[in-house]
C-alpha cells in the first residue's frame, strides 16, 4: 500500500521530529521514558529568558547538546530518505530537528523549522561559526566581542517566517506526507501534516507513541523503530 503511494505520488514530503534522531543516540523531547523535558523546565535552559538572565546554565545546556550531536551520526533511516530523494521518491524534508543529520546523510531541500544546532551566531554582528566553537574555552565570544548563541529557535521566539512559508507551500502541494518520530504536540509545526491532509494528501504517521493526529492518518505505525520500518519499505520497493 505505502509502496504504491510512494510510486504514484508526484510530491512526497517527509516530516520528521525528535524521534527520528533517537536511533542515532540522541534523546527525544517528550516521550515518557527518555524525553529531555521529562524532568526539566524548558524555560530554565532553552529560552530567551535563560539567554539573557541565566547564561551560565544556558551555555552549559547547549554545550551538552552540541557534544551529544557531534558524538552521534545519521542512522540508516536518514540515509534511506536521502536515497529516496535522489531517486525522486521524496521531494522535500520538513524537520523539527536541529541536528542536521538529514543533510549529513545526503538530503537536500531540507526545511528546518526550529533552526540548526550546527552553527552559533553573534548577538551583536550576526557572524556565524561552526557549533564546535561553542565547546572551546572562549567559545561563547565572537571576534567582535559579542555573545554567541546557538542558531536554534528558543522558547519565547517565533519560528523563522521563511521556513514556515516553505513548509506550508510544500505541504499544500503534497500527495503524500510521511511523519517520522514526531509527537505532533508542538504548534505551529504540528499544523503542517494537517495542511497536507486537508489538501488531499495521504498521511502516514510512524511514531513509537500515539499522536493527536492518528485518527486523521491513512496509515499509523507504532510498533516499529523508524530505521527498521524504512528499511522494510525500502526492501519492498526493491531498492
Amino acid at each position: 500500500m505505502l509502496e504504491q503511494w510512494l510510486r504514484e505520488s508526484r510530491q512526497t514530503v517527509i516530516f520528521s521530529g525528535a524521534g527520528m534522531s533517537t536511533e542515532s543516540g540522541l534523546p527525544d523531547f517528550r516521550s515518557a521514558r527518555q524525553g529531555i523535558w521529562r524532568d526539566k523546565d524548558p524555560a530554565m535552559y532553552a529560552s530567551t529568558h535563560a539567554l539573557w538572565h541565566n547564561r551560565e546554565v544556558f551555555v552549559q545546556f547547549y554545550r551538552m547538546r552540541i557534544e551529544a550531536m557531534l558524538a552521534c551520526q545519521p542512522h540508516r533511516g536518514h540515509r534511506i530518505i536521502a536515497d529516496w530523494q535522489r531517486r525522486g521518491l521524496v521531494n522535500r524534508v520538513v524537520t523539527q530537528n536541529v541536528d542536521g543529520y538529514h543533510q549529513e546523510a545526503g538530503c537536500e531541500r531540507v526545511i528546518e523549522l526550529h533552526g540548526s544546532l550546527r552553527t552559533v551566531r553573534c548577538l551583536v554582528c550576526e557572524r556565524r561559526y561552526p557549533a564546535e566553537k561553542y565547546l572551546q574555552e572562549d567559545g561563547t565570544v565572537c571576534a567582535c566581542g559579542g555573545f554567541l548563541r546557538p542558531d536554534v529557535v528558543l522558547f519565547g521566539e517565533m519560528l523563522p517566517e521563511r521556513a514556515l512559508a516553505e513548509a506550508e507551500q510544500a505541504m499544500s502541494a503534497a500527495d503524500l506526507c510521511i511523519v517520522l518520530g514526531s509527537s505532533l504536540q508542538v504548534s505551529p509545526a504540528n499544523l503542517y501534516p494537517q495542511i497536507a491532509k486537508r489538501n488531499g494528501a495521504k498521511l502516514v504517521i510512524v511514531n513509537l507513541e500515539p499522536t493527536a493526529l492518528d485518527e486523521l492518518a491513512d496509515l499509523v505505525v507504532h510498533d516499529c523503530a523508524i530505521g527498521e520500518w524504512l528499511q522494510a519499505v525500502n526492501q519492498s520497493l526493491g531498492l
